[in-house]
């Protein structure tokens, strides 16, 4: 029997950590009960970036609308963390490209993995075809839609790859604020907008 899958929030010293409410990891892990036979957890666990119990957990969620700047604890975390194996989702909550979350983090990712390590990831990426399937690459969010941010539908991810894995997937579409609502809500909805989070979480344990 494997051991539960437990969704944990990175917290780092600079920046607004939690500015996620914990709705959207508990939507997220309704979603692989509902879909799935992982087992889970049912609560999310904060984790501080700067801790040795990071490296006891495949999957990681950093998010924030403030600047990045890792201590250098949390720097050779991070960089380790993710070198041996590990998987972080990185969601700007700002929603745009050149926001003081996104070019703040992009700085730490250049200092961590050296420039051009953080790439566009194509539609064709398994992360698209997990388990859902998203031929078009990442569903747009009502956020991008509706014209907040930069008034941009962000048609692609970023990542960082580490012997040929996704070990960092970075958005800048706000999917944390958009799967942010009590997971009895879902009901109300025409197509489950959780399904590519699902994707997400099974890439980070199987790929």
């Amino acid at each position: 029997m494997p051991a539960p899958f437990t969704f944990v929030r990175l917290q780092y010293r600079s920046g607004d950590w939690n500015g996620v409410d914990e709705r959207m990891p508990t939507n997220l892990l309704h979603s692989l009960i509902q879909y799935t036979e992982v087992p889970v957890v049912q609560k999310e666990k904060v984790v501080a970036l700067d801790s040795a119990e990071l490296f006891r957990y495949p999957f990681c969620y950093l998010s924030g609308h403030r600047l990045v700047q890792f201590s250098a604890a949390e720097k050779k975390n991070f960089t380790q963390y993710v070198r041996n194996g590990g998987f972080v989702f990185v969601d700007d909550c700002n929603h745009d490209i050149d926001g003081l979350f996104a070019r703040s983090f992009e700085e730490q990712m250049r200092q961590c993995f050296g420039a051009g390590a953080l790439k566009k990831i194509p539609k064709t990426h398994a992360i698209y075809s997990q388990f859902f399937q998203f031929p078009e690459g990442p569903p747009p969010t009502s956020f991008e839609l509706n014209g907040w941010g930069d008034d941009l539908v962000h048609d692609y991810l970023k990542g960082i790859e580490i012997n040929g894995r996704l070990g960092v997937l970075y958005s800048n579409k706000d999917y944390g604020c958009e799967w942010d609502y009590d997971f009895r809500n879902k009901r109300f909805l025409a197509e489950d907008n959780t399904k590519f989070g699902v994707n997400i979480l099974l890439y980070a344990l199987t790929a």
